[in-house]
């Protein structure tokens, strides 16, 4: 919950012609209202637009929530789904999770879908267990085609605003437990080219050494988004 409409568009302004040389895709997710302002400011550029947030129905009486067709009608094409902080303030859970991402999918919308452990899960081991049984309810239903449109950002939520990030081989090696349980479902081919993000604290100083890992092809950057040098560093350290 950052940035008012105005600060969003110059923010994008800003930060377009500092990202223009990437080789790689470079999303901004905003709250709704920042939405149109969004789209307006990055026509033209590198940057796509996601919503952060989506509800499993199409219309009805959910006061508050914004569903995936009204996304598409805006022009958004991607949208975060169940992020840490919404399973945890909103009580998401993987079925409501699930119930988005096939939503997403049928609107043509592409998910960025997060998974993750809590500090008490890793600590008693069962981070591997936990994060497979996410992914694999959360892609419930979906098919191998619905893949390539499909992200998923690893996010332990230990490290999600705290300051703590997960070691490099901590992070990989997660992700690639992401990416062995999408080989066990769709194949090699499948799992090979889905793009698995790391999400916990990403910033200027450790983005470098995290995208240089095997499994990770990408970052979900939290605040250090907010500054358009520091997420340019970020981005270009990928690209």
């Amino acid at each position: 919950m950052n940035k008012t409409p105005s600060e969003t568009a110059a923010f994008i302004t800003e930060l377009s012609d500092k990202v223009k040389q990437t080789k790689d895709i470079v999303i901004c997710a905003v709250p709704f209202v920042c939405i149109p302002a969004a789209l307006k400011a990055s026509k033209r550029t590198k940057i796509k637009i996601a919503a952060q947030n989506m509800h499993y129905e199409d219309k009805g009486a959910f006061t508050g929530e914004v569903s995936a067709k009204m996304l598409v009608d805006l022009g958004v094409q991607y949208v975060i789904i169940g992020h840490s902080e919404r399973r945890q303030y909103y009580n998401e859970t993987d079925a409501t999770v699930n119930r988005k991402v096939l939503k997403a999918i049928k609107a043509g919308l592409k998910p960025i879908i997060c998974v993750g452990e809590s500090l008490e899960q890793r600590e008693t081991g069962v981070t591997a267990d936990f994060v497979r049984y996410q992914v694999g309810y959360a892609l419930n239903g979906v098919s191998s085609e619905d893949m390539k449109n499909i992200v998923i950002a690893y996010e332990p939520i230990w490290a999600i605003g705290t300051g703590k990030t997960a070691t490099n081989e901590q992070a990989n090696e997660v992700c690639r437990t992401i990416r062995q349980a999408l080989n066990e479902k769709y194949g090699r081919k499948v799992a090979n080219a889905t793009y698995i993000q790391y999400g916990g604290s990403v910033n200027v100083k450790n983005a470098a050494e995290l995208f240089s890992m095997s499994d990770i092809d990408g970052g979900l950057v939290g605040g250090a988004s907010l500054k358009s040098d520091d997420f340019c560093k970020i981005v270009n350290y990928k690209g």
